[in-house]
Order: C-alpha cells, then sequence, then structure tokens
C-alpha cells in the first residue's frame, strides 16, 4: 500500500501539473502555445470562473472514475482532462474570483493541478487496492451504469442549460450543434460546448473572419466525424 501511495503521489503531481498547466495556456492562444485538449477549455469557458460549478463538474466525473477505477482497476481519462482541471480551478477561484489572476495563470494552475492530481490519484488507487473481489462486481453492475447515466444524459443537459442561459444566439448554436452531435457521436457535450464558444465568439465579435473560419472549421470536422461513423449510410438507409 505504501508502494502505490508514493507512486500515484509522484504519477498525480506530475501530470496534475503538466495537464492543469496546458489548460491554462490554452487561454493565451495563439500568442503562446497551448498545451491542452480543447474540449477541457470548453468545459472550463462552461463553468464561467465560478468556483462552485468548477467543483461540481469535477466532482461529478470524480464519481464516474472511482466507479470505473473500483470495476475495471483502471483511471479513465477524464481523470486528467476533466477532474483535475476544473477541482484546481476552483480551489485557486475560492482565494481569488478573478480568472486572469487565477484560471488563467499556468504557474497557478500548475501548482494547485499538481496537488490536485497527487490527493486524486492517491485517493483512486487506495480505493481500488483495498475494495475486495465482490465490491468490484457490484461497482461493475450497479456503479458503472449509475456512472454512465452521468455522461449521458446528464452532461449534455447541463451544457444544453449553459447554453441557453448565455444568450439567444449561444443557446441557437448550442442547440443545433448539440443535436448534430448527439445523432452523429451519440453525445451532445462536444456539440453544446462548440455551440458556446461560437455562440460567445459571435455575440462578443460578431460574424467576423476568424468567426466564420471557426465556423468552417467545426462544419468540415462534423462532416469528417459523420463519414467515418457511417452516419450518411445510416440516413440513407433510414429514408
Amino acid at each position: 500500500m505504501f508502494t502505490i501511495i508514493i507512486k500515484s503521489l509522484i504519477i498525480g503531481m506530475i501530470g496534475g501539473g503538466a495537464i492543469a498547466a496546458g489548460a491554462a495556456r490554452m487561454f493565451h492562444a495563439p500568442k503562446i502555445q497551448s498545451m491542452g485538449a480543447f474540449r477541457t477549455l470548453g468545459e472550463l469557458n462552461a463553468c464561467k470562473g465560478d468556483a462552485i460549478t468548477h467543483f461540481s463538474f469535477g466532482l461529478g466525473f470524480l464519481f464516474n472514475a472511482a466507479a470505473s477505477v473500483v470495476a475495471a482497476g483502471a483511471l479513465t481519462q477524464d481523470v486528467l482532462h476533466r477532474v483535475v482541471p476544473n477541482l484546481a480551478a476552483g480551489t485557486l477561484l475560492l482565494k481569488n474570483k478573478k480568472v486572469e489572476e487565477t484560471l488563467y495563470d499556468p504557474a497557478k494552475m500548475a501548482m494547485a493541478g499538481a496537488v490536485v492530481g497527487g490527493v486524486t490519484l492517491v485517493f483512486l488507487n487506495t480505493l481500488a487496492a483495498t475494495i475486495p473481489e465482490s465490491m468490484s462486481i457490484t461497482a461493475r453492475e450497479i456503479l458503472g451504469p449509475a456512472a454512465n447515466l452521468m455522461i449521458n444524459p446528464v452532461m449534455p443537459i447541463i451544457f444544453w442549460l449553459a447554453a441557453l442561459d448565455a444568450g439567444k444566439i449561444t443557446g441557437i448554436w448550442g442547440t443545433i450543434l448539440g443535436g448534430f452531435a448527439h445523432m452523429i457521436m451519440g453525445n451532445a457535450v462536444p456539440g453544446a460546448v462548440l455551440g458556446i464558444l461560437i455562440g460567445q465568439s459571435i455575440q462578443d465579435r460578431g460574424y467576423s473572419k476568424s468567426v466564420k473560419i471557426m465556423i468552417g472549421i467545426v462544419i468540415v470536422l462534423f462532416f469528417i466525424i459523420a463519414y467515418f461513423r457511417g452516419f450518411f449510410e445510416q440516413v440513407a438507409v433510414f429514408f
């Protein structure tokens, strides 16, 4: 158990610090090289700098990660992409609500992410190591489906409501892209996040050249994903 704790601390602190700093750097693109996942940026933006929202979002996926690690003995990608950045942001925003001095600061996010990452991995790995096999079966059959409900449909509804709350234009884009994402990918979250980003850009700058390029890229991206997932063939068969 001691070995698990030490290794979890080392890996969690290195990974957590790096992913949190990378997420913060994305807010400074294109002036500096960004180093994070696009969905992480969208989800952080959706929380609108509210500490409680960041904590709620991160803890929601921590439950999913805990169920997965107990049932399957493996960490999900949500640990670094969603849990660590949001809990790190929430921790910083509790003391200072100015996102420019907290969430957008790679150095502060790296330190907070290192602490959160270390604690999170120690918790998850020790939990997996101490749970007996019979409990793992229970987790796989009961907690797993419950965690899946968190991902779909709970999270898509939350992001859709966030898009509607952000304004008419953002709500329209979030609804349209969220609907297409659900039909093509099976989950509306990516589309709703992109809708929020596009809608907010339009509300702030209008249909500028950069916004039109963003819309074009998103449309092409949806077409490519739909093609490789066989979406057009399914639609043709349906009709």
